[in-house]
């Protein structure tokens, strides 16, 4: 493959996007034809999970910027597909307010999907692959242990407590709960490429914290795109924790009434819509958003790397953090 200077991963995610999808195809394929039915049941989830950005070349990138090569890398991309598609179907379950089924899968059967291609699947990829042990198992490792630190994270976002949101509380929920399988799949590229603990190490600490700029980015837009997913599901965001932050302790009371009333009505949604989004509230969240930006570029200038994939990295970072509540 060749590596020109890339300025944008949707760059490189048109160029093996193909390549990506025969990876996963592969693999389906490699359960054999005693597994029909699970073939059938994973290929209609992949279908309806579709990734909205292509993130998927992520470890294609980290690996590119190690070595030059992002070829090696695209089943770590299958993994990465794969484990998207599991989790963001399971929290939409999660949210309780009742997920959308794939197309000729019945709700159990899609749960049983989401399970195999959260963990069984992109292990077999892992394994299939023609490394050493010590390579392969601690690739594996990654994809066990990345699971415990997602779901931790999803628990406690699940149980969150509106009345004392703080925004320390919300950067360790997103820490673990998006910041995990990022920090999995740039530490599985760097290990992958044959790089040191300590590098393998910092990409892991970059990975992490572009996965909370990458839930910050996400509440976001689930705002502009008047989804309201998260008013809906009362789900204690970082910007609701600045607006508790920014709300004098006589009138908390009131923004946690409205976040409970926000699940059902539409006149409370607005009302709470209306104070996360006032200026002293955009003002901090937009502070909280540039440090995590800073802190994804002190880490990537630590590192350095190839410099002809070193700006899709950094393009990606760019739009993470960026400021669209106005």
């Amino acid at each position: 493959m060749n590596s020109p200077s890339l300025s944008d991963y949707a760059d490189l995610h048109r160029q093996v996007s193909a390549d990506i999808d025969a990876e996963i195809a592969a693999a389906l394929e490699g359960l054999g034809p005693s597994s029909g039915a699970v073939r059938k049941a994973l290929s209609g989830l992949l279908g309806h999970q579709q990734m909205k950005y292509p993130l998927s070349v992520l470890p294609m990138l980290v690996h590119a910027a190690e070595t030059g090569a992002p070829g090696p890398a695209v089943p770590l991309a299958a993994v990465h597909v794969l484990w998207w598609t599991s989790a963001c179907y399971l929290d939409d379950l999660a949210d309780g307010n009742g997920a959308r089924i794939p197309d000729g899968l019945g709700v159990d059967e899609a749960l049983l999907a989401s399970v195999l291609s959260g963990q069984a699947l992109p292990i077999r990829i892992v394994q299939a692959q023609p490394v050493p042990d010590a390579v392969r198992n601690a690739l594996t490792g990654e994809i066990v242990d990345c699971w415990f630190g997602a779901v931790e994270g999803q628990l406690r976002d699940l149980r969150g407590d509106p009345a004392n949101a703080s925004r320390d509380a919300i950067g360790v929920v997103y820490r673990q709960k998006s910041g995990a399988p990022f920090g999995m799949i740039t530490a599985m590229a760097a290990i992958l490429s044959g790089t040191g603990a300590e590098r393998t190490g910092l990409w892991r600490e970059f990975g992490e914290v572009f996965g909370i700029l990458w839930q910050l980015f996400n509440d976001q837009e689930d705002i502009l795109s008047g989804r309201d997913e998260d008013l809906h599901n009362g789900t204690v965001t970082h910007l609701l924790a600045c607006a508790t932050e920014e709300t004098p302790p006589e009138s908390r009371a009131h923004l946690v009434e409205l976040g409970a009333a926000a699940r059902s009505s539409e006149q409370a949604r607005a009302e709470l819509r209306a104070l996360l989004l006032a200026p002293a509230v955009l003002r901090r969240f937009e502070k909280d958003l540039s440090a995590f930006r800073d802190d994804a570029y002190r880490v990537l200038g630590e590192l350095g790397g190839d410099e002809a994939y070193l700006p899709a990295l950094r393009k990606l970072v760019d739009q993470a953090a960026g400021m669209h509540l106005t």
